[in-house]
């Protein structure tokens, strides 16, 4: 079974193209609208290919080397399609520097798109092993605090959640943003010119 990864902020987008890839029930299928959730998945998962829309997170990223997490997690192992959805000459230029499987536009054809992820995963190496092991960035009970903490879940619900005290996910808490060099609580949610006010 062929493992995929869908990273991508527009859910219709994800949505379609899980449809367009899973008319035969070769692929395995995930999906994400957060770049650090992604991270942890694809070290986790070890997918075969990552199809990625980096310009839907344009206006979320501090720095463009966030997306270097992303492209050393992939390793030489899993492919990366890059599907841009408007022009952005940072994130194209940086996608240049790494070694992308292909950079297409999200207005390609669906039958061509087809045929292109099929190429890809069909071109990838057929022997999937790492060749050093990454250690996750944050632990699966961390991954949960973030993922509830983005959905803006307060600290009680979390808690309550997880069973868990409130202490422990202020604890849970610091920790996510020391791993993620995050020098307050709300900068991890801030968009670059939000942060630089």
């Amino acid at each position: 079974m062929v493992k995929i990864l869908l990273i991508d902020r527009c859910i219709y987008s994800r949505k379609g193209m899980k449809e367009l890839i899973s008319k035969d029930n070769q692929f395995s299928i995930s999906e994400t609208d957060n770049l650090l959730v992604a991270r942890e998945k694809i070290i986790q998962w070890q997918p075969d290919m990552v199809i990625a829309d980096f310009s839907g997170f344009s206006d979320t990223l501090h720095s463009i080397s966030q997306l270097s997490a992303i492209y050393s997690a992939c390793e030489k192992s899993t492919r990366l399609m890059v599907m841009q959805s408007g022009e952005h000459p940072l994130i194209e230029q940086y996608c240049r520097k790494w070694e992308t499987a292909e950079s297409v536009s999200k207005a390609m054809p669906l039958k061509e798109l087809r045929e292109l992820t099929e190429y890809i995963i069909a071109s990838r190496p057929p022997c999937r092993f790492r060749q050093q092991a990454i250690a996750p960035l944050l632990t699966l009970r961390e991954e949960r605090v973030l993922t509830l903490w983005t959905d803006a879940t307060s600290n009680e619900m979390i808690a309550r959640t997880m069973g868990i005290s409130t202490k422990t996910v202020y604890t849970y808490k610091r920790n996510i943003r020391m791993k993620l060099g995050a020098d307050n609580r709300f900068s991890l949610f801030l968009t670059p010119s939000m942060a630089a006010i």
